[in-house]
């Protein structure tokens, strides 16, 4: 009976220890989920630098599905996460019984694509054969196995949305670990399988992606005791849908916003060569390994929040949110440390086996890692405010910061510093964005959020406004 349920530990453990046992597992796994990143590419790169190219250029189409599934998940972990704040059970339960039409809706826009625009996407891009060639093979194994990779997020939001962060991480690293395992032994063709190199990676990622899938499955039905997995709650409700997609859409959309800037940033830099398309997917890479900690660390917070929002404490969402800008700060403090000193070292990592591109990739990517780190302080801020607009319902508000950031910003900036025929000045484009990103937070938080978080001045929530939806 619902009304025998305990309190959820959101609602009642202390701030510093809930956000350490909710987020802690979340950053463990984003960082094994960087290492994975970063291994795939390295090893990648050692096949040719034109295979670490036709990745890069492909890693816009992969961060539009990664968009879908991230939306998805943050639309059903607000809403789950609410309903279980205001005790409402049995939404609870609907809601993450959903979870397969989300998957398969997912799925089935991706494998439209797989099938359909790989060729035309590399083409509108390069030119060269090779890296077409490339970016087709691993881009069309990659979209057309994408359900592992949509039913692993989604899994992994339904045990963050109740708190069980440490079973999404296992869910998380398992499925990178086989990736990183299997990523040598299929791209070289060790222990007698084929050399299959791009394709080899691929099919590495959509293994451990799969793999991550069953293990969540079960995870969800044998542990995750605050939610009811049953036929019985799998009846589509249209309603369910709305109140997913709601949240879910803006930020599908502030996160494939990435996937435009990455396309439109990989056609101005190849204008002056192609190695820099290899070093804008470098530091794509290497950035990961500093912002995936601070998104697992908005992973952890973004239930914390929509659960104390549904309860109507306030003094919980404010302890939330000063103690994970400090800890976001540190991590990104970390991140400028490391970019500025050692950039050499790092970018040592994606090495081909030509002395000469080798150094042609220096050249560049020195100065490029040293100017972009630059704006990582300010980005600190921005990511964990706009987790807090996800929690709260209020994705669009992310939604507007990355376009504007990232599309009127960004990218203009970059052609217009393109134009000085200097490589090196278009890299000033992402701290020009970020100051601007963080002029737009600052507005949406001081005029919108804090209202919406004054529960003294605000009247109660009438059964009437759950149902129609105000309340997101």
């Amino acid at each position: 009976m619902a009304e025998l349920k305990q309190e959820n530990k959101m609602g009642t453990m202390p701030i510093g220890k809930l956000v350490a046992t909710m987020a802690a597992p979340m950053i463990i796994s984003m960082l094994v989920q960087a290492l994975y990143n970063i291994v795939d590419s390295v090893f990648v790169s050692r096949v040719s630098q034109d295979a670490l190219s036709a990745v890069s250029l492909a890693f816009s189409i992969q961060n539009l599905m990664i968009a879908v599934g991230t939306g998805t998940g943050v639309g059903i972990n607000a809403f789950l996460s609410k309903s279980l704040g205001e005790k409402d059970y049995k939404m609870a339960n609907k809601v993450a019984n959903h979870t397969p039409y989300f998957v398969g809706i997912s799925y089935l826009i991706f494998l439209i694509l797989g099938l359909t625009i790989t060729n035309i996407f590399f083409a509108s891009q390069t030119s060269d054969q090779a890296i077409i060639s490339y970016g087709v093979a691993y881009t069309r194994i990659v979209l057309c196995c994408s359900f592992g990779l949509f039913g692993q997020m989604l899994c992994e939001r339904l045990l963050v949305s109740t708190g069980r962060t440490v079973l999404a991480m296992a869910s998380q690293v398992t499925g990178a670990v086989i990736n990183i395992i299997l990523d040598p032994i299929l791209i070289f063709g060790y222990f007698g399988l084929p050399e299959l190199g791009v394709k080899g990676a691929a099919i590495a990622t959509c293994i451990g992606q799969c793999i991550a899938c069953i293990l969540g499955i079960f995870l969800n039905i044998k542990l995750n005791k605050e939610i009811e997995f049953g036929f019985k709650h799998m009846n589509p409700e249209g309603y369910i849908f709305k109140r997913v997609y709601q949240v879910g859409i803006p930020s599908t959309v502030m996160v494939s916003i990435g996937s435009i800037m990455t396309y439109g940033m990989n056609k101005i830099v190849i204008g002056f060569t192609k190695t820099a398309v290899a070093v804008f997917g470098a530091y794509f890479k290497l950035q990961s390994f500093i912002l995936m900690p601070v998104i697992g660390l908005n992973n952890g917070i973004i239930p914390i929040i929509a659960y104390n929002y549904g309860a109507r404490n306030r003094d919980r969402i404010i302890k939330t949110l000063k103690l994970s800008l400090t800890v976001a700060v540190i991590m990104m403090t970390v991140g400028v440390i490391t970019f500025e000193f050692i950039p050499g070292a790092l970018l040592s990592l994606f090495k081909s086996n030509d002395p000469l591109e080798n150094a042609a990739f220096m050249e560049i990517g020195i100065p490029a890692l040293r100017i972009i780190a630059s704006h990582f302080l300010i980005a600190a801020f921005c990511i964990v405010i706009g987790a807090t607009f996800q929690a709260l319902g209020k994705a669009t508000f992310s939604m507007v910061v990355s376009l504007m950031r990232q599309l009127v910003v960004l990218v203009p900036a970059a052609y217009l510093l393109s134009l000085t025929g200097e490589l090196s000045n278009v890299w000033f484009a992402f701290p020009i964005a970020e100051c601007m990103s963080l002029a737009v937070t600052l507005f949406f938080f001081k005029t919108r959020i804090l209202k919406m978080i004054d529960f003294d001045r605000i009247k109660p929530i009438t059964e009437s406004e759950k149902l129609e939806g105000e309340i997101v």
